[in-house]
């Protein structure tokens, strides 16, 4: 029971950060067009988001053990709350702004919620460290059921109720600040062991460059993440002239995506017992 009552009080915090996130993906690109940017200019909006991403990743996790990870929690709130705000504005400048700031937050979401469940799970609590899977899991799932759902709910804001491509960032907000709310309220605070940037990265090459499969491994996921960034882009404007639902349309992504998960999670069950080359 004290297990479940924290792992509950994770997903207070977290679930609804993703479901902000998720929010966010259908109409980002038609929202640029609405405003009347070029592709062009289009595009550099994405690479300064995703640029971003990149350079605030390689130091979110000092940051996040320096900071703290709940403060590095309600920071993501304000931070994406305010990226989500400057979607109002049509001025270029404010809104390659708002992209590096989205950016920061990406970063955020993917390191400082994990790294705090696992201090208090392991540190404050000392459950057993193998349940920390069960609470990932589960996360995952339900990452998954809202990914679907997202895309539904912005398709309703933004066509149901007619109040165009800016609606799904608005509806986000109150996610955010719900978020941030519950982790001031309810989540303690934990840090980090405090070490010099440059010895992690060092020690992050030094693994990278010393392991053949390590290596092979993150030059997979670049070109696979390389090519889901291209996928990112340029869907909308494909799709969008033939009138197609761009809501329904992601959620139809996002249900074949947990799919897919499904059925790797079954081929590696007992029942196939299939494995990863």
């Amino acid at each position: 029971p004290a297990f479940r009552h924290f792992q509950r009080g994770y997903y207070r915090v977290y679930l609804p950060a993703l479901a902000a996130d998720w929010l966010q993906g259908p109409y980002l690109y038609k929202l640029y067009q609405h405003y009347r940017f070029l592709e062009g200019q289009i595009a550099i909006l994405y690479v300064c988001g995703f640029a971003s991403t990149v350079l605030f990743g390689l130091v979110s996790s000092s940051l996040v053990d320096q900071l703290g990870r709940k403060k590095s929690c309600v920071l993501f709130s304000l931070t994406y709350s305010v990226c989500c705000l400057v979607k109002l504005s049509r001025d270029y400048l404010v809104l390659v702004a708002g992209r590096i700031l989205g950016g920061l937050s990406t970063a955020l979401l993917f390191s400082a919620f994990e790294a705090w469940y696992i201090h208090e799970h392991v540190e404050r609590y000392d459950f057993p460290a193998e349940w920390i899977t069960v609470t990932f899991s589960r996360a995952a799932f339900w990452n998954n059921v809202i990914a679907v759902g997202a895309g539904g709910a912005a398709e309703f804001f933004t066509e149901g109720l007619g109040l165009g491509p800016v609606a799904p960032f608005m509806v986000s907000i109150p996610l955010l600040v719900l978020s941030g709310v519950f982790a001031v309220k309810n989540w303690d605070e934990n840090y980090g062991k405090k070490r010099a940037f440059s010895k992690t990265c060092s020690d992050g090459l030094k693994c990278l460059l010393s392991d053949r499969r390590v290596l092979l491994l993150g030059t997979i996921q670049a070109l696979f993440e390389s090519v889901i960034y291209i996928f990112i882009f340029l869907w909308t404007p494909v799709l969008d002239p033939h009138g197609a639902p761009l809501g329904i349309v992601f959620a139809g992504f996002m249900a074949a995506s947990a799919l897919g998960s499904s059925l790797y999670r079954l081929a590696l069950s007992k029942r196939y017992h299939l494995q990863p080359i």
